[in-house]
This record gives structure tokens, C-alpha cells and sequence, in this order.
């Protein structure tokens, strides 16, 4: 579930308090007022697409620091890090994310605290975790100048959604259509963390005030419960903290279906490993998957509009587009007319090429002791320094006495 929001730069003075005030006296109120950032876009962006386009999720904050150029963004993804991360996590999310952190702060999270709605066996989570923070500094994210950390190692982020669980209301949440089509049948025996998982998706969100907010259409009720909370909380408490979350859209993205329906989006939970690609395959494995991929008896088309009712091709020519960095006319141009076998051998190159490199240096970086723990325990000393402030206020708020 990749997901992003973008927070302008905090106020000078909020950064450098914090560092001496984490554990310490409260942060004075003034740390908060509004910035004047109003309801357009930031420059750059863009008001969200229709349903159905994938989108890179950038949020912006409505504060600014002193000097800062106006479209100086933080930016905040978050993946769950159950399983492992696939080429549909990579070109979907993650190469994106890349190419953010050169002109923006960026926040990459491991959202543990969302993969314990369904029972994750622990030293499996534990291990998958490190493994796929190893895979995004492998892919180029850069933990120096940006930040990499695990969602429950900052408190704030479990503090803001338990007060947003005595926020929202039950009709919301059983509105929520994306809980019933997990649940099924078996709503009465999922875990209550599932059904109040929303809550958490705004407190994560929220915990920034970020404003603005772009999302796919499957998180699209998400966002709008999300303000549906923010909005209460500023009633019942007679506040402007929280803002209005707006859509917005950074470009389209890869949208990267199953190896096996091209129907269904590839996904770490999927129970065939043949479904997808992930970033540890070997060499060998790789070339196999594709080679194994549901194709239909048809040649290639030789433009798009011959994909109608054919999703598996055009999922392959897509996958192909996005590794080399094409349109996927100009695939079709190089590829159309021809069989799927010469065509699969072409794409299996092209991928191996891609991801031999990540893999291999995820590895290098795993077998250094306790790297990638220590990058992950930087990474939430500096998150926490950010959210801290927030949390604050919102506990002063609701009435609640200082804490240690």
C-alpha cells in the first residue's frame, strides 16, 4: 500500500526546540499558528486525476519556514514491510520517491504498525522489515538526506489514532468499503484493528498537518474520512488545528498487475510468488517468472489500442515501458507484430539489468551487523524530533496533563 504525504519546512524555531524539548517542558503554542498557506496547489503540482490513475501521494503542511522557498516540500510514503518489495512497489512508488528526495525532505516509512492488523508472525516482521529497508537504500534512497524509520518507533503516530478512534464515529468506519472487501464473510472474526485501521491511516497523515493530500481511487474514502475526523476534532474542541486534506496528483505512475491476472493488481500478499517479481529474485527466477507470465495466443498489437481485452499483454508492455524508460507505443514500435517468446526474453534482460544491481546491494548491506538497524533508529529519532511538537499541542487540546 504505497502512500505519501508532503509537509512544507517546520518554522525554524519548532526544528531547533525540539531537539532540547522532546523529553522536556511543552512547546509553546505560538509554534503552531497558520502559515497562509491557502487551499490552491503548490506550484509544481497538480489537482488529483480521475479515478483510476495511480498517483505518487504529496501532501504539504501549512507552515513554512522562515526564508524557505514556497515550494519546498517534506515528503512521507509509507509500505507495509510484510513480504517483500516487487518491480509493482518499485516503479509504482519507489523510483519515484528517488527522484523526490533531490529537491525535497523526504520521510520513508516501514509501516509496521498497519502490517499487525492481520497476525504477522514476529520474527518474520522483524526480519522482513530490515529486509525491505535495505531493498529502498539499495534503490537509492538516501537516509542522510532524507529520513528512513519504522512507523512504531514514533509514538505519535499510535497517540494521534487512538484519539481519532474516540473521534470517529462507527457509521464512518462501517462505510469504509475497502474494510468489507477484506473482511468478507468473516467481518465478526477479523481483528478490531483492521476495522479501525482508517483512523490510523488519518493519524499518520494528520500527525504532520498536512493539507494536501493525493491518493488512488482505493484510498480515495480514506481521504475524505480523514477530514471527516480533522473536521470534528476542530469542532468539538473549538480549534483550526487540523486543515481541510485536499487531493492532489504528482504524475501518473506504473500501474503493475499480477504476473498471473492481468485483473489484479500485484500485491506481497498475493499466495503465488509467480505473481510477481520481487527485487531479491535471482537471475534465474526472474527469467522464469516471465517466461511463466499469462500471455494470450495473440501477437503483440502494434499500438495500444489493440490491448482491448488483452490486460496481461499490455500489463507486460507496460512493465517493460516503465524499466526502459519508454512510452508504450515506442515498445510497441520495437516489439509489435512479434510472439511473446522473443518478447519475454527481451523484458527478462531488461529487468535482470535493473534489478541484479539492487539486489546485490541489498545484500551487502544486510550483512553488515547492525547497519540497517542503526539507519532505522536514526532515521525515527529525527521523525520523532518532527512530530513531537504536533502531538504536543494536540494533547494540550484534549486536555490531557504533560507528559515525561
Amino acid at each position: 500500500m504505497p502512500w505519501t504525504l508532503g509537509l512544507a519546512l517546520a518554522e525554524k524555531r519548532a526544528v531547533c526546540a525540539v531537539a532540547s524539548s522532546v523529553l522536556g517542558p511543552l512547546f509553546s503554542q505560538s509554534l503552531y499558528t497558520q502559515g497562509g498557506l491557502g487551499p490552491q496547489a503548490p506550484a509544481g503540482f497538480q489537482r488529483a486525476a480521475p479515478f483510476g490513475l495511480p498517483s505518487l501521494i504529496v501532501a504539504r503542511s501549512r507552515s513554512r519556514i522562515s526564508g524557505a522557498g514556497d515550494n519546498m516540500a517534506r515528503i512521507f510514503s509509507g509500505i507495509q514491510p510484510t513480504g517483500i518489495a516487487h518491480i509493482g512497489n518499485y516503479l509504482g512508488a519507489i523510483q519515484n520517491w528517488v527522484s523526490l528526495q533531490a529537491q525535497h525532505e523526504c520521510l520513508w516509512c516501514l509501516v509496521d504498525l498497519h502490517a499487525i492488523t492481520v497476525f504477522q508472525d514476529p520474527v518474520l516482521l522483524r526480519a522482513q522489515t530490515l529486509e525491505n529497508a535495505a531493498l529502498f537504500l539499495a534503490c537509492g534512497i538516501d537516509a542522510e538526506r532524507g529520513i528512513l524509520f519504522h512507523q512504531s518507533a514514533v509514538s505519535a503516530h499510535a497517540r494521534l489514532a487512538w484519539i481519532f478512534n474516540c473521534v470517529a464515529r462507527m457509521g464512518w468506519l462501517n462505510r469504509m468499503t475497502q474494510f468489507k472487501d477484506k473482511a468478507g464473510k468473516n467481518s465478526e472474526a477479523v481483528s478490531t484493528g483492521l476495522f479501525v485501521y482508517p483512523n490510523l491511516m488519518a493519524a499518520d497523515i494528520l500527525a504532520y498537518r498536512a493539507s494536501h493530500v493525493p491518493v488512488g481511487d482505493d484510498q480515495r474514502q480514506h481521504l475524505e474520512l480523514a477530514n471527516d475526523i480533522a473536521q470534528k476534532f476542530n469542532h468539538d474542541y473549538g480549534v483550526d488545528f487540523f486543515p481541510v486534506i485536499e487531493p492532489l496528483i504528482l504524475g501518473p505512475a506504473a500501474r503493475v498487475m499480477s504476473l498471473r491476472n492481468g485483473y489484479q493488481k500485484m500485491s506481497k500478499s498475493d499466495p503465488s510468488d509467480q505473481s510477481r517479481v520481487n527485487l531479491t529474485d535471482k537471475d534465474d527466477v526472474i527469467a522464469q517468472k516471465i517466461k511463466r507470465a499469462k500471455t494470450d495466443p495473440q501477437p503483440l498489437p502494434e499500438s495500444a489500442e489493440g490491448f482491448e481485452g488483452r490486460p496481461e499483454a499490455r500489463n507486460l508492455v507496460v512493465i517493460y515501458a516503465a524499466i526502459a524508460d519508454m512510452t508504450v507505443n515506442d515498445v510497441l514500435r520495437l516489439h509489435g507484430g512479434r510472439g511473446f517468446g522473443p518478447f519475454k526474453d527481451a523484458l527478462a534482460t531488461l529487468l535482470i539489468e535493473k534489478l541484479a544491481p539492487i539486489r546485490d546491494e541489498a545484500a551487502r548491506l544486510r550483512a553488515e551487523p547492525g547497519h540497517v538497524e542503526a539507519v532505522l533508529h536514526r532515521g525515527a529519532m529525527r521523525a520523532q524530533a518532527l512530530a513531537e511538537p504536533i502531538m504536543r499541542e494536540v494533547e494540550r487540546i484534549v486536555g490531557f496533563l504533560p507528559g515525561i
